[in-house]
């Protein structure tokens, strides 16, 4: 493997800036700190972002089912590195690994332009196989750290240009589903029902400052290999936000901070272009208390920054501490709204459907999944209908 000119290591004992510099004075940011000038924004005669999808291609059949849907951009998950950590096994994937899982996917006629990391993903820490760099214990996480750095590289080398993961602590909670339509499960999170018996994780309590902590040591010695091999991160949001009074140690899940805070000042820790956003605008509304009024100038800031490397869209009824996420056409949150804002700032990638229903009679949601994909195409197609017509 070709040697990486940001030294790795010094990266690991410190690198260029000290960890948590600065972050004081960036707990309150200003709702502009992220909006660029309207005259510096990207023609916008015609839409130029593209369908694509997250999920998993196991086999050629299922990219065939991508391609039957209009699906332009798969998400690969190249296999998981042999990583053992008593046996020393290598937790990185090598060039190879990465090129053959994008030749897959490409041979049928679809584009792997993005990855998710083989850890860093949006899971209980307690269930991670690897959950140092976010418990904060090193030298384990600087050895995390080092094999994400070389999964960078790889993913570079392989002409992959971004790639997508999680910074969480608690995962994805649910607190049980409700029937919708057609036999469907609808996902249902409501704060005051969570057991507040349960104890801490294992990454003990954890507040605002040590989690950002932990977000910015992290951030510091990756995104200058990520901008060495023109890779971009793609950090998805927190889901959903901790309640008030926090759960399980945890006080805050920071990027769910209320008003998307969290995430403009997730943006602010590194201002640079390789450093951004696999922005979820279901999260982004289920960190809302009036998400109906709220999300569609935040997702307009967002997108002005031009560090939103993708989109996953998901719907739902209600607010923060209180929703159901639907089926994406019958929620509170319009999202042929949200296309024609990507629109009008020039949002050139992805659009994938999110947390798609499930039920007895779709187990592998093909069906589900089918709805989002046509739904989206429709919302492109009538965005670009508007923009012609603006011309």
């Amino acid at each position: 493997m070709g040697s990486i000119n940001v030294d790795r290591r010094s990266l690991l004992r410190g690198g260029a800036v000290t960890a948590g510099a600065g972050l004081a004075s960036m707990m309150t940011l200003p709702d502009t700190a992220a909006a660029a000038p309207a005259d510096a924004r990207a023609d916008t005669s015609k839409p130029r972002m593209v369908l694509g999808t997250q999920r998993r291609a196991a086999s050629d059949a299922v990219l065939q089912e991508f391609k039957r849907n209009g699906v332009a951009r798969v998400c690969g998950y190249p296999v998981d590195p042999p990583y053992d950590q008593k046996t020393g096994d290598r937790g990185y994937w090598l060039v190879s690994e990465v090129e053959q899982e994008k030749e897959r996917i490409e041979s049928q006629g679809l584009q792997m332009d993005m990855v998710a990391l083989p850890f860093l993903e949006s899971s209980l820490i307690d269930t991670d196989h690897r959950p140092a760099i976010m418990m904060g214990k090193s030298p384990d996480r600087d050895r995390d750290i080092e094999d994400i750095q070389r999964n960078i590289e790889a993913c570079g080398r392989a002409g992959v240009g971004t790639v997508k993961y999680n910074m969480s602590i608690l995962g994805v909670l649910s607190t049980g589903e409700i029937p919708g339509r057609g036999g469907s499960k609808l996902r249902q999170f409501r704060a005051s029902d969570l057991d507040y018996n349960l104890p801490d994780t294992i990454a003990g309590k954890v507040d605002p400052d040590t989690y950002w902590e932990r977000i910015d040591y992290f951030l510091e010695r990756v995104v200058p290999v990520a901008e060495q091999y023109k890779v971009r991160l793609a950090c998805h949001p927190q889901d959903p936000g901790t309640p008030p009074g926090g759960y399980r140690g945890v006080v805050e899940n920071v990027l769910s901070v209320p008003g998307g805070k969290g995430l403009f000042k997730f943006l602010e820790l590194r201002r640079n272009k390789y450093h951004g956003l696999n922005l979820c605008c279901g999260t982004l509304a289920e960190m809302l208390w009036n998400p109906q009024r709220e999300i569609y100038s935040i997702v307009r800031r967002l997108a002005a920054t031009k560090r939103v490397f993708n989109i996953h869209l998901r719907n739902i009824k209600g607010r923060r501490n209180d929703f159901v996420e639907t089926w994406p056409d019958e929620g509170d949150i319009d999202h042929a709204q949200i296309i024609n804002i990507l629109a009008d700032e020039g949002y050139d990638g992805a659009v994938d459907p999110d947390h798609v229903p499930p039920s007895d009679a779709d187990p592998s949601r093909s069906q589900a999944y089918a709805q989002g994909y046509g739904y989206i195409l429709g919302m492109i197609a009538a965005a670009e209908h508007r923009a012609a017509r603006r011309d």
